[in-house]
């Protein structure tokens, strides 16, 4: 204790987090914990570890979890100092006005409430026993933000790591070294403590990083996972889920939280690759996850250049399977429709994506794709005859595709020259005799290139809406006896499909996939779909969800809605 004496009389039974969390929820009105939560609960109060890790999938409700936590501190130890570190400032606020509101509003945490000559801010409060000190007893802060000065005794970083602090390997690193400082803000001493709590977001996860700095971590996924990944976590699966893994692969960890048909809602919107970090927790990821875009993910028909059937139904049976020659993975196919529905009536409407050629050994490459119905139908996707790229027969050449299948949109990406390509193209693309012309529009990319096409591609693949013309697999195809060859194998459109994964530099070459990634991302665009393909914005989503729900399911008013007698009473005496 330290020396220091609590001014209250702290119930037997709220020594136990897991009794004070059941009273916090009651509260809330929120549903009884679940086991999953309960277990996290265990592995926060078992002091055994100074440096844990606890990745659980998203929307278990750990950040809740986070703020009960940290309230039971105080209300043991009220003179213990705390820093929570979010992924960003606006986390941290939320954080802090949370945990303000319960202290404010719960019975039973009345002794924590601030006096009036302490610290009352949002980023920054003390507790009303604690004793004058420099550092407040909560303090909130984005993990880029101001971290020096600061000194805690528990250190919660809660989310710390987001898409957009570690996309990159340079993001990454700069995290790593942030997170470092936390070292020298933990006063020394026994029970200092720092408790990490978030999700992975990619192979290199500082999570990863932070076990072998000696960090105990504890992994909840959202599944029974398969004998492959058991392994992949090393040993830190939660005994909750460990000992569930006589029940079939596959099998919801947590069903009152996210039952079989939500997990695959989750998993179609995110892509099996995005899924497998964000709710499997698998950064070990196999081949089907590290090469997620697969041939069988597409419907492969002949098409009409001036219409589409309505609906159209994907299958995997083998009476679908085409013959044509696959470049993918062992056991990828092609597959026909297992039927055509409705009518076939007029594309809504008709995109051409172009990837110019840059100062590598990329061609000057272009994708046709259409849209009807929710539907993208893959037109052509080829590359220029010419060699240069930017020459008047190569210009030529992209114009006259653009006449044949009547574009209206042009997609340039800009590769360098300051919109030169585009002004060149501009020249020749309108037609006097027909009347004939298109919107050129230049696009930037800013993110790395591997996870744009894959966060692009891979959840319209998953959902099967991604349909190919079959001459564009015909030509892609070619002469297969050539497959072997490098040069020529490295620039058809499906082995770049098959073979893409989220490294920097996968792909020796990549010019048809950007190309057909761009045209995809222009309609899923414009058909309003962008959760579905930027997909670090439909992350951000998900990391923002508890929060929002807080003021949505909680506070009523600016009040926290408590309906009813106070439970307090009732739970303690029985």
């Amino acid at each position: 204790m330290n020396g220091h004496v609590v001014p209250y009389e702290v119930h037997p039974k709220l020594r136990d987090f897991q009794n004070f969390l059941y009273l916090l929820w009651k509260h809330l009105n929120l549903p009884d914990p679940t086991p999953v939560q309960y277990d996290i609960a265990r592995f926060l109060q078992d002091r055994s570890n100074d440096r844990i890790i606890i990745e659980a999938f998203r929307g278990v409700g750990k950040s809740w979890i986070t703020s009960a936590y940290v309230l039971w501190c105080l209300y043991l130890e009220p003179w213990i100092n705390v820093l929570v570190v979010s992924a960003s400032q606006q986390r941290a606020d939320a954080f802090s006005i949370f945990t303000k509101k319960l202290i404010h509003e719960v019975p039973v945490l009345a002794p924590l409430r601030p006096r009036k000559d302490q610290r009352t801010s949002n980023i920054a409060f003390d507790v009303g026993p604690a004793e004058p000190d420099h550092a407040p007893s909560v303090r909130a802060v984005g993990v880029t933000g101001s971290l020096t000065g600061s000194r805690a005794d528990l250190i919660v970083p809660d989310d710390v790591e987001v898409p957009g602090n570690s996309m990159t390997p340079h993001l990454r690193e700069r995290l790593f070294e942030i997170v470092k400082e936390f070292d020298s803000i933990l006063k020394p001493g026994v029970g200092a403590r720092v408790c990490y709590l978030g999700t992975p977001q990619n192979e290199e996860s500082l999570y990863n990083e932070l076990r072998t700095r000696g960090y105990v971590a504890r992994i909840w996924p959202s599944r029974i996972p398969t004998a492959v990944q058991v392994t992949g976590y090393g040993g830190a699966l939660a005994p909750l889920v460990s000992d569930r893994l006589d029940e079939p692969a596959g099998t919801p960890v947590d069903p009152a939280r996210f039952d079989d048909e939500t997990l695959l809602e989750r998993e179609l919107s995110l892509g099996r690759s995005t899924y497998a970090l964000q709710f499997q927790l698998d950064t070990t990821l196999s081949d089907a996850e590290k090469y997620p875009l697969r041939c069988s993910d597409l419907i492969v028909m002949d098409l009409d250049d001036k219409k589409a059937p309505e609906q159209l139904i994907w299958g995997r049976d083998r009476d679908l399977e085409h013959s044509l020659p696959c470049v993918g993975f062992r056991g990828d196919r092609y597959y026909r429709p297992i039927s055509v529905d409705g009518s076939w009536i007029p594309y809504e409407g008709s995109a051409m994506a172009i990837d110019p050629a840059g100062r590598g050994k990329d061609k000057t490459a272009y994708a046709v794709v259409k849209n009807l119905n929710g539907y993208l139908f893959v037109l052509k996707v080829a590359t220029v005859r010419s060699e240069e790229g930017y020459d008047d027969p190569a210009l030529k050449e992209i114009v006259e595709v653009a006449k044949r299948y009547d574009v209206t949109n042009v997609i340039v990406e800009s590769n360098f020259g300051d919109g030169m390509f585009c002004r060149l193209l501009g020249r020749h693309m309108y037609d006097k005799k027909t009347g004939h012309a298109c919107s050129i529009e230049e696009i930037r990319h800013s993110t790395q290139k591997e996870q744009r096409i894959i966060d692009t591609l891979e959840p319209v693949m998953n959902q099967h809406r991604l349909v190919m013309n079959t001459s564009v697999v015909e030509e892609d195809t070619g002469n297969m006896e050539s497959v072997g060859e490098e040069r020529l194998r490295n620039h058809r459109l499906f082995y770049q499909m098959t073979r893409i994964s989220r490294d920097r530099g996968a792909l020796l070459h990549d010019d048809k996939l950007d190309a057909l990634a761009i045209a995809v991302a222009y309609w899923v665009k414009v058909m309003g779909q962008d959760e579905t393909t930027k997909m670090s914005e439909r992350r951000e989503e998900l990391l923002e969800e508890d929060y929002k729900n807080w003021e949505n399911t909680v506070f009523v008013g600016g009040s926290i809605s408590v309906e009813g007698d106070d439970p307090t009473e009732a739970f303690l005496a029985n």
